[in-house]
């Protein structure tokens, strides 16, 4: 199976921390969604992963090859962002005749086991994942007659369904899917001037090609960042967790602090994400991440987000603050 990962995009709702980076490397419970997704593969057998990526992609691809050195790997640039299915598209180079893949967008995180494909997808060209939720108007649906999709509608005005698609996509002939993309983009398919998968789907349910709709266990939303939080509290809940000794701090689970922190005098937790390198003294800190290299002093934060390499002093509120900032309500001399 060849897993293709469109990370091309501005990722405007998460701004500032897509300001400085992909949104594939913003963190959440420890890790960034990159490595969430791949370490979903875990018991599955990836032939190779192909990147989609934008202008920013020498960062994740930098990103990729020293955390997984061994994973088989391409990279492929979309120079203009036209969407969704564009960005598919451009795997196409990439895909033979007997392949199938696997289309992962990364600014949800799923929970599900993707050793069932094979049996889920028996007597089915292809799995469109799915969520059933209750604010339905807000996402695209499968409307199902028995277990097959035959019709998709996006953001409906009535409950037609309720079954959202969630950004996981299985094709079991991956040459084929790539000639109905390549179909859609010859008939202009598009919405406001970008391609989307559910057209390209339509027209293969058209062709009598038969979609399922299998239900992940899990959605977990890191588009904006009250979802990111959200998903970093049922991470951390989740097995996702760990801390070291802190000696002088009162740690309260679940959190995950990397051993390189530095943490003094302080009360952490829970749900709090501390990265590599940081430094914090006398500071309360609850349902928040704190990114790489970030240094704290005298704060007390909650529902917060702070980028890499953020230095902050004497302050008591939620933030959401980008890299490389410098906050000091201390009047401390270093900040002069």
């Amino acid at each position: 199976m060849k897993v293709i990962l469109p990370t091309a995009g501005k990722g405007t709702r998460l701004r500032p921390h897509t300001h400085t980076k992909p949104k594939a490397l913003v963190r959440v419970a420890g890790k960034t969604i990159l490595e969430h997704v791949i370490a979903s593969f875990s018991k599955t057998t990836v032939d190779e992963f192909i990147i989609i990526t934008d202008e920013n992609g020498v960062m994740i691809e930098d990103f990729f090859r020293r955390k997984f050195p061994d994973k088989p790997v391409s990279f492929v640039q979309q120079h203009e962002l036209l969407g969704p299915a564009h960005a598919v598209w451009l795997a196409a180079p990439r895909i033979q005749k007997g392949d199938d893949v696997l289309v992962v967008f990364n600014d949800t995180l799923f929970v599900t086991d993707l050793a069932r494909i094979p049996r889920l997808s028996e007597g089915l060209d292809g799995l469109i994942f799915s969520k059933e939720v209750e604010d339905y108007k807000r996402f695209g649906v499968n409307v199902m007659k028995g277990d097959i999709i035959v019709d998709m509608v996006e953001k409906p005005d009535k409950p037609i369904s309720k079954l959202a698609q969630v950004g996981l996509y299985y094709l079991r002939d991956g040459l084929g899917f790539m000639g109905y993309l390549a179909k859609a983009v010859e008939r202009k398919l598009t919405v406001k001037g970008e391609y989307y998968l559910p057209d390209v789907f339509k027209l293969m349910i058209d062709d009598g090609l038969k979609l399922g709709a299998p239900e992940i266990d899990e959605w977990l939303d890191c588009g904006k960042p009250e979802t990111l939080l959200a998903s970093n509290r049922y991470l951390l809940e989740h097995n996702q967790a760990s801390h070291f000794c802190v000696e002088g701090c009162v740690i309260i689970p679940p959190v995950a602090i990397d051993p390189t922190a530095k943490v003094h005098h302080s009360v952490i937790g829970p749900h709090v994400s501390v990265a590599e390198g940081c430094v914090i003294e006398e500071s309360i800190i609850r349902d928040s991440v704190i990114n790489a290299n970030s240094m704290l002093r005298s704060v007390m934060l909650e529902s917060s987000l702070i980028g890499d390499s953020v230095t902050m002093t004497g302050l008591q509120q939620r933030m959401n603050i980008g890299d490389n900032s410098v906050i000091d309500l201390g009047g401390s001399e270093s900040a002069r």
